[in-house]
């Protein structure tokens, strides 16, 4: 079946999903979730087959991307159900007014209709995004990458089963069979029938989607994220904060991947930093993060030069780009330049500087003595997420039921005329 066709019988699907009440859409998702749970082996079956094939060709980090076992699924199918407990916002008056004439206008939240979502190696991309479309009234059709197709594949003939099950119309949520650049570019250029276009992965997948899509189209995921140590840092608490912000999953776009350090702390910190990332990962067997250190930094601890380019590239890897900078206002203006609007962090224990950095930085998630890894739709609440936003509109930071709706304005008279 051609991309189009799929297109046009998941478009055809969505009246029996978008005016569905809670609690009948509640009854999909947890169908969804039974499902998912019920079809574990033959899940993990072709996830093996598509760790096979991967291995060699994808890092390492990226290949833990693409790992399930058990306790993962369990937890894709915990994260569906989490869905449930959420307030379902589908047809909520956002504001309402009556004009002098008589005539009310109110402004009432909708579904988008048909969401596309092109994505690589995270299997459990497959199941939030669906689980999010169904919940808030959307149908969707997603796009795996070739090293995830088979296993993405496999969870989504596990959720429709679900859906049937359960009652629904199992054509709510569909996989695109084609993995080459063809299939890509026609959702990018699926007008009439792609209501919200959003991609998922690198940033060459997100560029190419930005430039050629024809449909709506959201800017997620690139994520250049920075940790900035104030000279008036906790210096414990933040080496705390950044062995869990780059080593505790460093392929995902909300790990750091660049430090920043006061001057006047970097003396002390930076062998610190060294001794947790390099010197006792290595002793416990774990791989060591490779410090690209620009020229202060290197005169401190030793590591690689960094280059040109370092300050600027989202490694998803165990490598980390260190500089050393005078201030506050410095650290802000690097952050301006090199980030890509994703999530900051300063660490520090004085509330002015705290305040400068976040009122003068310019990401979706700015924190303050926080990891960055807690850019995530659960971690936000929102049950998951379809992707972060690096952009301003209409969606910014994790993306969750609210920002896979729009709105329309309903006006109500008795007979008024202009």
């Amino acid at each position: 079946m051609t991309t189009w066709d799929i297109l046009k019988k998941t478009r055809a699907a969505w009246p029996s999903i978008r005016n569905r009440d809670a609690e009948g859409k509640n009854d999909l998702l947890r169908g969804m979730a039974d499902s998912l749970m019920a079809c574990t082996p033959a899940i993990l079956a072709e996830n093996c087959r598509d760790m096979e094939e991967a291995r060699g060709t994808i890092s390492d980090v990226m290949l833990d991307r693409l790992y399930l076992d058990e306790k993962r699924l369990a937890g894709m199918a915990e994260g569906i159900r989490a869905l449930t407990a959420l307030p379902d916002h589908t047809g909520r008056i956002l504001s309402q007014i009556t004009r002098p004439n008589g005539m009310t206008i109110c402004k009432q939240q909708v579904p988008m209709g048909l969401i596309a979502i092109i994505y690589e190696s995270r299997p459990n991309v497959t199941s939030d995004a669906a689980a999010l479309a169904v919940k808030s009234g959307n149908v969707c059709v997603l796009r795996s990458g070739r090293e995830a197709y088979r296993t993405a594949k496999a969870i989504v003939q596990a959720l429709k089963q679900g859906i049937a099950a359960a009652g629904g119309d199992a054509e709510i949520i569909n996989i695109v069979d084609d993995t080459s650049h063809q299939s890509a570019a026609d959702l990018m250029r699926a007008n009439g029938l792609v209501d919200l276009l959003i991609p998922r992965g690198g940033a060459g997948l997100i560029r190419r989607c930005v430039e050629n899509a024809t449909v709506p189209c959201i800017q997620t995921g690139t994520g250049i994220c920075h940790v900035y140590v104030d000279q008036y840092a906790d210096l414990q608490k933040a080496l705390d904060i950044i062995v869990n912000a780059k080593t505790s999953r460093p392929s995902v776009c909300n790990a750091e991947e660049v430090c920043l350090v006061h001057q006047a702390v970097a003396e002390e910190f930076l062998p610190m930093l060294k001794q947790a990332l390099v010197d006792d990962r290595q002793t416990a067997g774990a791989v060591p993060v490779e410090l690209r250190l620009d020229q202060r930094a290197a005169a401190i601890i030793p590591g690689t030069p960094a280059s040109e380019t370092d300050f600027d590239t989202e490694f998803l890897d165990y490598i980390l780009a260190v500089g050393v900078v005078d201030s506050v206002d410095e650290a802000v203006a690097h952050v301006l330049r090199h980030s890509t609007g994703h999530s900051d962090a300063i660490i520090t224990e004085n509330a002015e500087n705290a305040q400068k950095f976040v009122d003068g930085t310019d990401s979706a998630a700015v924190y303050v003595n926080v990891s960055t890894r807690f850019t995530d739709g659960g971690e936000f609440g929102l049950g998951c997420e379809m992707g972060i936003s690096t952009q301003k509109l209409h969606a910014r930071g994790p993306m969750g039921l609210d920002e896979l709706c729009t709105y329309k304005y309903i006006i109500r008279g008795n007979g008024q005329t202009r």
